[in-house]
């Protein structure tokens, strides 16, 4: 008999703190099971192992079971998704970013760019796995790349192909940058987000009381386009599938430039000469709105 009771309070016990645990992370743990079958299988594709990085910055994969990277990944992906989403809700509320119709509000652009990409700092093989802070940063440097495996692999699942892309993300970058210096703002508003468009309106408007009138030429093919990080904006808590994928752009490309005053004097650049610049860009799309493309939505300084 007292070994029943015992059992029955151990059972009320267990209960107990799953009840506790499920509040905590509310709806999370089916999230993180999706992220994690999903992303498992991606790696388990690769064969992930340690001459999959390369470098000292690169990440130290090492083998592990399947059943063990799967729970580590769930239990770190609960969280991360438990801020994705918070992120989401507060720019639902943006005015400014969508329009009522009815009881409904379709959303254009969340308005922000979500975790701005920085480089990283170069850390040593032993700092890495012989001290508590490389320790940390090798756990932050996992969740950064599962968060990039996943909104890629989400985006795959639309017919995302890199090549393709690439080769759009060099068109949008010449097309974009070619109206700004013909100071194009009709043209504009379609290629950018609405946040981007008012950032960029005003400086044409700056440059054009300094400058009467800019020549800009792209050199292509461009030197280097490479992909820093992707991350997914969800909008609604109750639906994972309405989200905004950004993709943030590395672009290494040679250019030709020379600006104009009143008189047609040139008074800066020279377009006889090219120069190597690089930019990041980071571009945006709904992947639950039928008909959306990319846009421009920010610009990354480092």
């Amino acid at each position: 008999m007292a070994f029943r009771s015992s059992q029955t309070v151990r059972t009320l016990y267990r209960s107990a703190l799953i009840r506790e645990s499920s509040y905590m992370l509310g709806s999370s743990t089916s999230y993180s099971s999706i992220l994690s079958n999903e992303i498992v299988a991606e790696i388990n594709c690769r064969n992930l192992s340690s001459s999959s990085f390369k470098g000292q910055n690169a990440l130290p994969w090492t083998y592990r079971s399947a059943m063990t990277l799967r729970s580590t990944m769930a239990a770190e992906l609960a969280f991360f998704w438990n801020d994705t989403r918070l992120v989401a809700t507060q720019a639902k509320t943006a005015p400014t970013q969508g329009r009522k119709s009815g009881l409904k509000v379709a959303m254009f652009s969340p308005g922000f760019v979500y975790e701005p990409y920085g480089p990283r700092e170069a850390i040593s093989f032993w700092r890495r796995w012989f001290t508590r802070p490389g320790w940390k940063r090798t756990k932050d440097d996992m969740i950064l790349e599962l968060k990039n495996a996943y909104a890629i692999a989400k985006l795959r699942k639309t017919g995302y192909s890199k090549q393709k892309f690439y080769k759009e993300a060099v068109e949008l970058y010449r097309e974009i940058n070619t109206l700004i210096s013909n100071g194009d703002k009709n043209a504009l508003r379609k290629a950018v987000t609405e946040r981007m468009y008012s950032t960029l309106k005003n400086e044409i408007k700056q440059r054009e009381s300094i400058w009467n009138e800019v020549y800009w030429e792209l050199i292509q093919p461009i030197v280097k386009i490479r992909t820093l990080r992707a991350r997914l904006i969800g909008v609604d808590r109750n639906d994972t599938n309405k989200v905004f994928i950004q993709l943030t752009l590395e672009f290494l490309s040679k250019q030709k430039f020379e600006a104009y005053d009143s008189n047609g004097n040139v008074v800066s650049g020279d377009k006889s000469k090219e120069v190597l610049v690089k930019d990041i860009w980071v571009f945006e799309k709904s992947l639950f709105h039928p008909g959306s493309y990319w846009r421009l939505c920010g610009r990354i300084s480092l």
